[in-house]
């Protein structure tokens, strides 16, 4: 299926979504193709190809997203949503072999990113700090999730508002009450700075934008004021996992 399809595809969902009242936005590949356009090159040159679409929802409006679904050609794998307590719909479009996944609330994996009061501030994606932290929350990071990062963080300046900047305030406000999430964030954000440095594909002024960004990144997490909770995890450091597995989940979209 081509590129040009799964995001017509992804736009009529978005519509109908709409047109039902419905709160739905896109997080994964399609997401970061769309917020980051300026340097889709970057994804060209690894060969990223889309493999389904995964949106983000309110578990309170699950019942009209389901309906949408069904009315848009979609079969619904009932057992995901029952299995995953109402957090993820799974669904897929015979006729096309379209795969569709829905987060709802949260987006559980490594760690977890709650949309709780974040998905009205984009019309069509998931905010630009929740973009960079479904990918931070990956601990065996890889490439791809990398790269999505380093186009993020050309694109987009740091702050801490969300207009049309990535919230670091609230980056840092949610590392301050977790250890765990705050090692493996700024772990990451390390590995961003260090694959920029020696990606081919970015120019001298591109790798001194990333390497600032991480660190801006680096230094507002650092000085924002941890929680007793985070001193107290901090003591037992990396001898205690810090995180969930995802082998102990359900199968992990390859683009989210």
């Amino acid at each position: 299926m081509e590129k040009a399809e799964f995001e017509a595809e992804a736009d009529r969902l978005l519509a109908l979504a709409r047109e039902d009242g419905a709160t739905l936005r896109l997080l994964g590949a399609v997401a970061f193709a769309r917020r980051c356009p300026n340097h889709a090159y970057l994804r060209e040159k690894l060969g990223r190809r889309y493999t389904d679409i995964d949106f983000a929802a309110y578990g309170r409006e699950a019942t009209e997203i389901r309906a949408m679904l069904a009315r848009a050609g979609y079969v619904e794998d009932s057992a995901v949503y029952v299995n995953s307590e109402g957090s993820r719909l799974v669904a897929e479009h015979p006729g096309m072999g379209m795969h569709i996944d829905v987060f709802l609330d949260k987006l559980e994996f490594c760690h977890t990113v709650l949309w709780k009061g974040r998905l009205e501030l984009d019309p069509e994606t998931i905010p630009l700090a929740e973009l960079l932290l479904q990918k931070m929350q990956i601990v065996e990071i890889n490439e791809k999730d990398l790269i999505d990062a380093i186009t993020l963080l050309l694109e987009f300046p740091l702050g801490d508002s969300d207009a049309e900047t990535i919230n670091i305030g609230r980056i840092a406000g949610i590392c301050a009450k977790d250890w765990g999430w705050w090692r493996t964030l700024t772990m990451n954000l390390d590995k961003v700075r260090q694959m920029a440095e020696h990606y081919e594909q970015l120019d001298e002024d591109e790798t001194r934008r990333v390497s600032d960004q991480v660190q801006a990144a680096l230094d507002r997490i650092e000085a924002e004021q941890k929680s007793m909770s985070w001193r107290l995890r901090a003591k037992v450091g990396d001898r205690k996992k810090w995180y969930r597995d995802v082998g102990e989940l359900m199968a992990v979209p390859e683009d989210v």
